[in-house]
């Protein structure tokens, strides 16, 4: 079955079908359709709906729903997620999985509702207090507002841990086709860990409190192991990079445009290709290094570079190796016309 839906619609029927139990949040633009379609959907599913008071009540809401082993998300967009950072870091110290979607909107502070890519560092390189990550997904289409949806709530599950959707303001508001899961994915295992309301179960409850310096590293070098563990479920798409001169790289809605631009250069003679992360982390170096070692690279983004420094992070290169940035700001999108410029450029430039 396909529906003509918005990115955030779809993000609730990713997770309807995901088995997700509860939905607590609070509105705000441009990610509010996520909650006007929870408030929809939910209730005559069974499933449990509430708007919270705030952005801060509504992600306790969900740590003390993961710490019962229920499927639980929340969703918001720059300023909210921004209150819900404390309790992401007590979610990830708690051993819990939560699902978080960020539809991203410009910054900083109020900024405005257009789209950006800016909450980047806030979400992959934690954000919030302590040596904690979050699996982070990100989607580029409609399609994959829902399916990855879907995923986060399958790894958030098998690592115990919180997943963060991020999107932006044009995912979620743009319409697509979406092609509607065949069927509700299987519930996962929860009993062993948590808290039942019963007398033998009691001893799950939520705590991530280590007053012992040395019990307090020795979670924190479990947290570690475990995070290096996520790099199994890397994943990317890489697109006409087979023979590839120049590479280029970008996430979400700033992938759409340079996969545009990919097929335009081609159209005029220069071998390009595109490496779009899917998961920006765990993050996929080694993929990443097949494809784009040695050549030019030409990095998109909507924000200050958050994602260039990512990739000049994990691309084992030389000195003389270059990578571009190609980027906008303030709710501006990067123009395919803008891309084949730089690149024209880019390949003229000596190495």
């Amino acid at each position: 079955m396909r529906r003509f839906v918005k990115g955030n619609e779809a993000v609730v029927i990713g997770a309807l079908y995901a088995g997700c139990d509860v939905y607590f949040g609070y509105p705000i633009t441009p990610a509010s359709e996520i909650m006007h379609s929870a408030a929809e959907w939910f209730p005559p599913l069974g499933r449990e709906f509430l708007q919270a008071e705030c952005e801060t009540a509504a992600i306790n809401m969900i740590l003390g729903a993961a710490g019962a082993g229920k499927l639980a998300m929340t969703a918001s967009s720059g300023p909210g997620i921004s209150l819900m950072q404390e309790t992401l870091s007590y979610l990830a110290g708690s051993d819990l999985p939560a699902v978080i979607v960020n539809v991203m909107r410009t910054g900083p502070g109020l900024g405005n509702i257009g789209p950006e890519q800016g909450d980047y560092n806030q979400a992959v390189k934690g954000g919030g207090h302590g040596n904690y990550r979050s699996m982070v997904l990100a989607p580029a289409s409609v399609q994959e507002m829902c399916d990855l949806t879907m995923k986060s709530f399958e790894l958030s599950f098998r690592y115990r841990n919180p997943a963060i959707v991020l999107a932006d303001a044009v995912l979620g508001q743009m319409m697509e086709s979406l092609k509607v899961p065949d069927k509700v994915a299987p519930r996962p295992e929860t009993a062993a860990w948590a808290v039942q309301g019963d007398a033998q179960t009691r001893g799950h409850a939520i705590n991530s409190i280590n007053l012992d310096p040395d019990v307090a590293e020795e979670y924190n070098r479990h947290l570690q192991r475990k995070y290096e563990s996520m790099s199994a479920d890397a994943a990317a798409e890489e697109y006409r990079t087979d023979d590839a001169e120049l590479v280029l790289s970008g996430y979400g809605s700033s992938a759409r445009i340079a996969r545009t631009a990919v097929d335009r250069l081609r159209a005029q003679g220069i071998k390009a290709g595109l490496f779009r992360p899917m998961t920006l982390f765990p993050f996929a170096k080694e993929r990443l290094n097949q494809v784009a070692s040695g050549k030019k690279v030409m990095v998109v983004e909507m924000s200050n570079g958050q994602y260039h420094a990512d990739v000049l992070l994990n691309l084992e290169r030389d000195v003389h190796t270059p990578v571009r940035l190609i980027n906008r700001m303030g709710g501006n999108m990067v123009r395919v016309e803008d891309l084949l410029a730089a690149a024209k450029s880019f390949q003229g430039a000596s190495s």
